[in-house]
């Protein structure tokens, strides 16, 4: 199990995504007159800066997740073992781990700070993929339940990290509706429509590599129009130190204000768009300054989120 704890597929498949963007690159610039976003070189660039500091902080990153989980997995009375069974268990547990993750990530403001790196791109290609967070730290809860479970540590990670390189060939326009498939998997389509800023799509496809989540738990939406890209607000900006941080410098701004504490606590925690209201601020004319909607956060689009 060591060695499968050490074991990242995403490395092997580098070439692969080298070879594939650029396949991909070709048929946009062919079919571009059909409106498609295609590659900025800009935009391109900030992605692979992106994914590549990402890759070296979860290089070291990951050793703490293999140890807290090893934790959990030695207090549970629970263990599964590593036959088939258990992996087949284990794709499902895994998924179902990915759409709550995914979903936390974009309802509560805390976690959307990291999570709206990967959104925060106005082009949708097989960059945007690699356009990744450098603080995978608030990750790291939301799959405890598996070694609880009885799930070896070294299965959890593998499974995750095969989990996020299906995921890699969905951020693409190259590929129309599939069919049948569409009723099961996460599909290029469900993904456009997770990174459109319409406001039909927003809260929309938390998928992993399973649809059935969302059409589970009612946030499924097809395409049915054409999706804009990135966020209700978006960065002007290239630069990738602001992409990976401009949400929490905007959370500390917010928290600073003179606002009482569970407002403050509101700014945090509660939905990326979410305001107080009016009474719970101090007025205007006393000096407070209002929130403004920079930050590029997502809006809800359906009550409750």
């Amino acid at each position: 199990m060591a060695d499968l704890a050490s074991f990242d597929p995403t490395q092997f498949a580098t070439p692969a995504f080298i070879l594939l963007m650029l396949v991909e690159g070709v048929w946009l610039a062919r079919h571009r007159q059909e409106g498609h976003v295609g590659y900025a070189a800009k935009d391109t660039a900030a992605s692979l800066t992106m994914g590549t500091v990402y890759s070296l902080i979860y290089m070291v990153w990951k050793g703490v997740e293999y140890a807290f989980y090893s934790v959990l997995y030695e207090a549970s009375p629970l263990k599964l073992g590593s036959g088939v069974l258990a992996w087949v268990a284990l794709f499902f547990a895994e998924d179902l781990c990915y759409y709550w993750f995914h979903r936390v990530h974009h309802e509560s403001r805390f976690f959307w700070a990291s999570h709206v790196v990967h959104h925060s791109s106005q082009h949708y290609n097989l960059s945007t993929a690699l356009r990744q967070t450098w603080t995978p730290m608030t990750h790291i809860l939301f799959w405890a339940p598996l070694p609880l479970l009885g799930f070896h540590p070294a299965m959890v990670l593998t499974a995750h990290a095969i989990s996020l390189l299906y995921q890699f060939w969905i951020h693409t326009e190259a590929i129309g509706h599939m069919g049948p498939l569409e009723w099961v998997l996460n599909t290029p389509s469900h993904h456009r429509v997770h990174h459109g800023s319409n406001p039909r799509y927003l809260d929309r496809n938390y998928a992993g590599v399973l649809i059935i989540w969302d059409r589970l738990f009612g946030t499924f939406q097809p395409e049915d129009e054409r999706p804009i890209y990135g966020l209700t607000k978006n960065l002007q900006t290239y630069n990738p130190v602001r992409i990976a941080f401009h949400e929490y410098a905007a959370i500390v701004r917010d928290v600073l204000r003179p606002n009482p504490l569970r407002v403050r606590l509101g700014y945090v925690f509660r939905n990326p768009a979410w305001k107080p209201p009016e009474d719970s601020v101090p007025a205007a004319s006393d000096g407070a300054i209002l929130r403004t909607e920079e930050g590029g956060r997502q809006l809800p689009s359906h009550p409750g989120t």
